[in-house]
């Protein structure tokens, strides 16, 4: 059953490589400004579980639903369009374009939606001021810190006013003090837009930034806020 106000869910969700299962009947929900921690060990199907939500992995069964809407009956222009507009990806390499400036990087999701120039890097430039980053707006990827660099992603993640943003181990390639201030600015960010975040982390100090807790063990997922 969908809980009431859910903006993506997913039930019952199976996958498998080859005969090695990732996904064995997980489940998924989360609201609109709710940052939910997708945690477990190495192996347990979290990253998985990211990638089927956000469709760029197709489940073998199960359903996903985005705003009422079936993501696995999309086609895959359909949920191109969707990682395009609605979703926002945070990675924990940044994945940066390295020939670009910093502000090219945060604006280039709204010029491949279209957006003029001009007005796409106004809007470059206002999220990374958001993200205290804007004096680096001419700097290329290789010419800042890894710190920086992860603040620029979480603005080009923002950068279209996504509903969700899908952050898979966001300070991962971080020490703990810029992990700490990368992970302030995403969910203060995300929160002031209203976007859910799905946060996957195996750290505990950063699972400390959401709102409640989803564990992935051998493929099943157990809501910690439900188990209480």
């Amino acid at each position: 059953m969908t809980p009431a106000g859910s903006l993506l869910t997913a039930t019952e969700l199976r996958k498998s490589y080859g005969p090695t299962p990732a996904l064995d009947g997980a489940e998924f929900s989360i609201h609109a400004g709710e940052v939910v921690a997708v945690m477990g060990p190495s192996g347990s199907g979290k990253s998985t579980l990211l990638h089927c939500l956000a469709g760029i992995v197709t489940p073998d069964s199960g359903s996903i639903t985005y705003q009422g809407h079936e993501l696995t009956a999309m086609s895959d222009a359909q949920r191109s369009a969707l990682r395009r507009s609605a979703f926002g990806f945070v990675f924990q390499f940044g994945q940066l374009v390295p020939e670009l400036t910093c502000m090219e990087n945060v604006a280039l999701p709204l010029r491949l939606n279209g957006v003029a120039r001009k007005t796409a890097e106004a809007s470059a430039l206002e999220w990374l001021g958001r993200l205290e980053v804007e004096a680096l707006r001419d700097k290329r990827p290789g010419e800042v810190s890894g710190g920086q660099g992860q603040r620029v992603a979480v603005a080009r993640s923002l950068v279209t006013s996504p509903r969700v943003v899908f952050a898979d181990e966001p300070t991962g390639a971080l020490d703990s003090l810029n992990g700490e201030r990368v992970m302030q600015l995403l969910t203060e960010a995300a929160r002031s837009t209203n976007a859910a975040v799905v946060l996957v982390t195996h750290e505990t100090r950063v699972a400390a930034y959401s709102d409640r807790e989803i564990v992935v063990r051998d493929g099943r997922s157990r809501d910690m806020e439900r188990a209480i």
